[in-house]
């Protein structure tokens, strides 16, 4: 463990150690913040692929007390690198894409274009190779003992993440905050689309026994059929289904009730910033107007500790990168509750 009688926690955040100032090094750190740099299928914003690099950044403005779990830093939280070959394959393969999306955005069929074919296919293996790397880096840390994180990147990131945890621990659910249903079977011909994390996740991973979204309030009919014939291995809070409750009386709590009442003992939190207000996050690739505020969240995720349920990994993506820095700010101060929360509910 590190060294921390000359570590000072009311001081100045040091720029020089790891993320929020923390001086730990990846051996003594409890939990492990992997960054995974990669927008590919992005169809609206870019710049997500850049956002682990200005999460900490921001984190350094972070007082580390935190009065709900004050001492959870002290077990460590340390980020490695950001690995600069898989950014520049996103970046390559984002060129592509965009290409791509221009085609046929204007009505163009591939099956007519050889070029376009050739980039479909390249897209698709490298959202592939990206979901191998994402498990071997995961599990590497997970066969330590570690407990890990990830930070995106678009939505389509944690698929990886997602088969080593079920390795770990078996059956569990997912908790999940977004705009978005993300359960299109894939979307512009992209098989590994950050519009289809949940569809792929189900599909592929049968340790996944329950998804519960909330504040979904832009989806397909595809999705729309998805959800009603999961026999309700989905469960989705609508914000507009929520927003009539508070507006007839519900209360928050009593709707987090519910919420948690579908929840398997074993719980991953899966949080797209786009499903938080847009004022909150105005450079994330598909803003939404609606969503939850900061404080309903971080109310409801805390509500899952307290029930007695286990934490047994989070994603935060999709956070932007606007020239204010605001994004990302409020993109690191989510990220530090939320590894209090994964220390409180593992202590």
């Amino acid at each position: 463990m590190a060294d921390l009688s000359k570590f000072d926690p009311n001081a100045v955040a040091n720029p020089n150690n790891n993320i929020f100032g923390l001086p730990f090094n990846e051996e003594e750190a409890r939990l492990i913040i992997l960054p995974v740099p990669w927008e590919v299928t992005v169809s609206n914003i870019a710049g997500t692929a850049r956002s682990a690099e200005q999460i900490f950044k921001a984190s350094l403005q972070i007082d580390l007390f935190d009065s709900y779990f004050p001492e959870g830093w002290r077990k460590g939280f340390f980020m490695p690198d950001v690995d600069k070959k898989i950014l520049m394959k996103s970046d390559y393969l984002r060129k592509e894409a965009e290409l791509y999306i221009d085609y046929i955005s204007k009505g163009g069929i591939v099956d007519e274009n050889k070029f376009m074919q050739k980039s479909l296919k390249e897209i698709n293996e490298g959202g592939a190779m990206l979901n191998n790397w994402v498990y071997e880096q995961s599990k590497k840390f997970l066969d330590r003992d570690k407990l890990v994180c990830l930070i995106g990147g678009d939505h389509s990131t944690p698929l990886g993440f997602y088969k080593a945890l079920s390795e770990k621990y078996g059956r569990f659910g997912i908790l999940q905050i977004d705009a978005h249903c993300d359960l299109r079977k894939s979307y512009e011909g992209f098989k590994y689309s950050h519009a289809s994390i949940m569809y792929n996740a189900l599909e592929d991973i049968p340790g996944i026994e329950k998804l519960v979204q909330v504040s979904v309030r832009d989806l397909c009919e595809e999705e729309w059929n998805y959800v009603c014939n999961s026999n309700f291995r989905v469960v989705t809070y609508f914000d507009e289904e929520i927003k009539e409750k508070q507006f007839e009386g519900q209360q928050w709590h009593q709707i987090t009730e519910s919420i948690i009442n579908h929840l398997p003992q074993q719980v991953y939190f899966s949080l797209d910033i786009d499903g938080l207000d847009p004022k909150l996050c105005r450079h994330t690739g598909t803003p939404v107007q609606g969503g939850l505020q900061t404080e309903e969240v971080l109310y409801l995720f805390k509500k899952v500790i307290e029930s007695g349920r286990k934490l047994i990994g989070f994603d935060l993506v999709e956070v932007g990168v606007g020239e204010n820095g605001s994004d990302s700010n409020v993109g690191s101060r989510l990220l530090w509750k939320l590894c209090n929360l994964m220390m409180k509910s593992n202590s």
